[in-house]
C-alpha cells in the first residue's frame, strides 16, 4: 500500500517549487528549483491519476452502499468497480516505481569498453559485431558514438575497442550490458559446418566529469609513443599515441589516434570512467546484501547472453529471456525489448526487497 503522507508531502513539495520558481529567485538558484520541479512531474502526475481514480472509486462504493439507489444503477456500479480498482493497482505500481532510489549515474553518458575474448578470430569478429550493435542502437536513440580507441582483429572485427556514447540517460539504459556475451555460429572457414563458440567481454562505465573525479597531476605517469598505422604511406610516425598510468590504482588506459592532443583528452576520459566505476563497485560491494535481488551483479566475468545464429534466437540468461530475433537484435533495432524487460525484473527486484523491509 501506499503511505498518503508520503503522497502528499511530494505534493507539497511540487507546491513550494512552484511557488519559489515565480518569486524571481537568483539563476542559479532557479535552475536547482527547476531541475528539482521536472524531476518530480512524472510521479505528481501519477498521484493526481491516482487521486483521480480513487475519487471515482468512492463514488461507485458510496452507491453501492446507498439502499437507496436504483437497481439498474446498482448494476452499472457493479460493472464500473473491477475496473477502477484494476486501475487503482496498476497506478499504485507506477508511483512505486516512480519512488524507487534512482542510481546516481543513469543520466549520464557512458564509455563501452569491447574485447574478444576465447575464440581467437572468430571471438575479434564478434566483438565487431556487438561493437555495430550498440552503435546502430545509439543511432535510433539520437546519441553520439565516438571511438576512444581501438586494436584491429587479425582478419576484421576488434581485439578491442573502446568507445563513449554520449546522450541522456546512456548509462540507465546500457549498464546491464556488463558481462560476457557469447555467440554460437559455424565460421565462414569452417568447411564442416560445426557450430562454434566464442566471446567477447563487454563492460559499460557511467562517463565521469571532472566535478565527479579528481584526477591528480602527480598521481599519474603520461608516456607518448609510436602508433601503430595500417602500413604504407597510412603509417602514422609521429610520437602521438598517449598512454596514461593512474599510480595509486595501477590502472593504464590507452589511446592511439593521430593527434596527440585528442589522444590525451580521450586517455583521461577512459581514466576517469574507470576510476568512477571502482568507486561504485566499492560502494557496491559494501551494499552487496541490499543488492542481491537486483539483475546480474555487474561482474565483467558473468555470462549473461547467448546469440545463436544456427537458431536464429537470443537467451539472456538472467532473466530466462529467449527472443528468435537474432537479425533485428544484431542490427540494433530489438535491443530495447532485451533492456526493457531487464529493467521491468530489476525494478521488481528492488520493489521485493522495499516490501521485504
Amino acid at each position: 500500500m501506499l503511505q498518503r503522507e508520503k503522497l502528499d508531502s511530494l505534493l507539497a513539495r511540487h507546491q513550494l517549487l512552484q511557488e519559489e520558481m515565480v518569486a524571481n529567485p537568483d539563476p542559479e538558484t532557479y535552475v536547482k528549483l527547476a531541475s528539482e520541479y521536472s524531476g518530480l512531474e512524472p510521479v505528481i502526475e501519477k498521484i493526481k491519476e491516482y487521486d483521480a481514480v480513487q475519487s471515482d472509486l468512492d463514488g461507485i462504493m458510496e452507491l453501492l452502499a446507498d439502499s437507496s439507489t436504483d437497481k439498474e444503477m446498482a448494476e452499472l456500479a457493479q460493472l464500473e468497480k473491477p475496473e477502477l480498482e484494476s486501475k487503482i493497482e496498476a497506478v499504485q505500481e507506477d508511483i512505486k516505481k516512480l519512488l524507487l532510489p534512482r542510481d546516481a549515474a543513469d543520466d549520464k553518458s557512458a564509455v563501452v569498453e569491447i574485447r574478444a575474448g576465447t575464440g581467437g578470430s572468430e571471438a575479434a569478429l564478434f566483438a565487431g559485431d556487438l561493437f555495430r550493435m550498440y552503435e546502430r542502437y545509439a543511432a535510433t536513440k539520437g546519441w553520439k558514438v565516438e571511438i576512444l580507441s581501438v586494436s584491429d582483429g587479425d582478419v576484421g572485427g576488434y581485439k578491442e575497442i573502446v568507445c563513449s556514447i554520449n546522450g541522456r540517460g546512456v548509462f540507465a539504459r546500457l549498464k546491464f550490458e556488463s558481462g560476457v556475451h557469447r555467440v554460437q555460429r559455424v565460421p565462414e572457414t569452417e568447411s564442416g559446418g560445426r557450430v562454434h563458440t566464442s566471446a567477447a567481454t563487454v563492460a559499460v562505465l557511467p562517463e565521469a566529469e571532472e566535478v565527479d573525479v579528481e584526477v591528480r597531476n602527480e598521481d599519474i605517469r603520461i608516456d607518448t609513443m609510436r602508433a601503430s598505422g595500417a602500413g604504407g604511406q597510412h603509417v602514422n610516425t609521429t610520437d602521438s599515441a598517449v598512454r596514461i598510468t593512474h599510480l595509486p590504482t595501477g590502472i593504464v588506459v590507452l589511446s592511439s589516434e593521430k593527434s596527440q592532443h585528442q589522444n590525451r583528452a580521450n586517455a583521461m576520459k577512459s581514466l576517469r570512467a574507470k576510476l568512477y566505476d571502482m568507486e561504485r563497485q566499492k560502494l557496491d560491494n559494501e551494499r552487496a546484501e541490499a543488492r542481491k535481488g537486483q539483475v546480474g551483479s555487474g561482474d565483467r566475468s558473468e555470462r549473461i547472453r547467448t546469440y545463436n545464429f544456427p537458431q536464429g534466437r537470443v537467451t539472456d540468461h538472467r532473466i530466462n529471456l529467449t527472443l528468435y530475433k537474432l537479425d533485428r537484435i544484431i542490427m540494433g533495432e530489438g535491443v530495447d525489448e532485451i533492456i526493457d524487460a531487464l529493467i521491468t525484473d530489476h525494478q521488481a527486484s528492488l520493489l521485493s526487497a522495499i516490501e521485504d523491509e
